[in-house]
């Protein structure tokens, strides 16, 4: 879970994707908080169920997920949990509004949390480090005498 599947410059372009979809749900998030109304309105216009729960709830998760993104800990579930997301924000908004950003970002945003999944952290990551400490912590000797 923890592993990388990228390596050298791959590893950089994957930490660069981690950082930056990271840094861009962190600012979709505080849109959530700091114009709670208007996004409780456009979430009640895309047929979102209890909007102003919704709303606060969807931002928490983007705000969370962004997070773990940024400082590359338990990428690969934050990056599930955010691709689920966006199947909703397309399917809700994309599916109402259109337009660039929601059938535009959103996909785009989507195909980088599915590579994510699959490649997991790349460089400047928590994760690596804690799967080498994972690793080190299986490979060393109990020390028993039998």
């Amino acid at each position: 879970m923890f592993g990388s599947r990228t390596h050298g410059g791959g590893a950089w372009a994957t930490a660069v994707v981690r950082v930056v979809t990271g840094v861009l749900f962190v600012t979709f998030s505080l849109g959530k908080f700091a114009d709670h109304a208007k996004e409780s309105a456009d979430f009640a216009h895309y047929g979102i169920p209890a909007p102003e729960l919704a709303t606060y709830l969807v931002g928490t998760l983007e705000l969370v997920g962004g997070i773990l993104l940024v400082i590359g800990l338990l990428t690969r579930p934050a990056a599930a949990v955010l691709a689920l997301n966006l199947v909703g924000a397309i399917a809700t908004a994309g599916r109402v509004d259109g337009g660039t950003f929601h059938l535009g970002v959103g996909p785009a945003m989507l195909a980088a949390m599915l590579f994510l999944v699959w490649a997991g952290s790349g460089h400047f990551a928590l994760d690596r480090r804690l799967s080498t400490l994972a690793r080190s912590a299986h490979s060393v000797p109990s020390g028993r005498t039998s």
